[in-house]
């Protein structure tokens, strides 16, 4: 690899850097916006609301963008979106400001994930993507652990930064400070032409009706909705939980708690690769659908010191849901894997709607009783795992006739 294209994948590592070190302040944020502006639970449940909505409302549109204009204006329009709604946030302390920075921020998140896995193809080469789209999600993985530690430092400093207002308000600032940098950092940059892959064309509106009248594009996108409600649902809420349950500081010891699901799901992604290779994918999905279950009620239901313990344990459980669940749907159907990954995509939307659900029913029953919500969202991944009929199923050291799972999902 030349120079240039090492200098490329430097910047498109630290795009995945960001992406998850923004993203995934939501949930350690969540129990101190709630004592900031002593909120009830379904208003602070529109954090999480509006940033996942803006996933669920232009993965599609960016995907006909980046077809038609290129990956430099794509990249450009999400960094802008992403300062805009980092200034939104930081200039203003005020409740309706962080909820529309967040949606602004979601915008552009969307954006730049819809971008990044073509500009990385074309800059290394189809015969080395695997390996650097599982590095990406390696970094994505580190940023999720260091970022809660980043919003505690902020908290329990807070005398030290007073003048700024809150704690988040900073953290904003800094965001959209870095985004600005890689908005000079873009226009300066020649970046290689992206050559979309069939899994990433968007196809036509009549592609996309075709596709709608299959029950399997539904199911699967039924799935991805359970499976980023779940994982949101859980790193959103778990501190709140053990705040209001066990009365542990969401500053502090909540945040780490996060940090940590955040951490083993990085090493039940690195687990994954390995079992994906040994026993079929089904399986392993049920499986750890199983130990997710049994995890989240050991989290709801046990002492603080289980509580504590579980918590962490969902992020490894949940780990290789994400890949298992999209390569069986895009191997469930023989064609037109573009346009379905958009629908799949448009599925995070799942991440805005059961936090919501969960503060909501929180507000009349109790948060834990709502949290059991997130058990009917792995119900149903569970149920993938049973009728799920691939037309291909992954590579094992047993069956080497199988085929192996996609590059960009392996």
């Amino acid at each position: 690899m030349d120079r240039k294209n090492r200098s490329i994948i430097v910047y498109i590592m630290a795009i995945f850097f960001l992406i998850s070190f923004v993203t995934n302040i939501i949930g350690p944020l969540i129990p101190i916006i709630i004592k900031w502006y002593k909120l009830n639970y379904v208003l602070a449940g529109f954090l999480p609301f509006s940033f996942f909505l803006a996933y669920g409302i232009i993965s599609i549109p960016a995907g006909f963008l980046l077809e038609r204009r290129g990956q430099s204006v794509t990249l450009l329009g999400a960094l802008s979106l992403n300062v805009l709604g980092c200034l939104l946030i930081a200039s203003s302390a005020s409740y309706l400001a962080v909820i529309v920075g967040l949606f602004v921020i979601g915008l552009g998140m969307a954006m730049l994930q819809v971008v990044i896995n073509p500009l990385t193809r074309s800059t290394v080469g189809e015969e080395h993507f695997a390996f650097y789209a599982v590095l990406g999600q390696l970094i994505f993985g580190v940023a999720s652990f260091l970022s809660p530690f980043a919003l505690s430092f902020l908290q329990t400093n807070d005398k030290k930064f007073a003048a700024f207002g809150p704690p988040w308000v900073l953290f904003y600032a800094g965001a959209g400070l870095l985004f600005a940098c890689f908005i000079a950092l873009t226009a300066k940059m020649r970046l290689p032409k992206a050559e979309l892959a069939a899994d990433e064309r968007v196809g036509s509106f009549g592609t996309y009706l075709e596709l709608l009248r299959n029950k399997y594009v539904l199911l699967f996108f039924l799935g991805v909705v359970a499976y980023v409600g779940t994982e949101q649902g859980l790193a959103d809420w778990m501190g709140q939980f053990l705040l209001v349950y066990h009365g542990v500081p969401a500053e502090t010891t909540g945040a780490y708690e996060v940090s940590l699901f955040w951490g083993l799901m990085v090493i039940g992604c690195m687990l994954g690769l390995v079992l994906l290779r040994l026993l079929d994918s089904q399986l392993i999905l049920r499986l750890f659908g199983l130990g997710a279950v049994a995890f989240v009620l050991a989290a709801l239901l046990g002492p603080a010191r289980i509580s504590l313990i579980a918590f962490p344990l969902c992020g490894f459980a949940l780990s290789v849901m994400w890949s298992i669940i999209f390569s069986l749907a895009l191997n469930s159907v023989a064609e037109h894997h573009g346009s379905f990954t958009g629908i799949l995509c448009t599925g995070i939307l799942g991440g805005a709607l059961l936090p919501l659900a969960i503060g909501w029913l929180g507000d009349n029953i109790g948060l834990r009783d709502a949290m059991f919500l997130i058990l009917v969202q792995l119900a149903y991944i569970i149920s993938i795992s049973f009728w799920a009929r691939p037309l291909t199923r992954n590579e094992t050291v047993w069956n080497r006739q199988a085929t192996a799972l996609p590059e960009h999902l392996s």
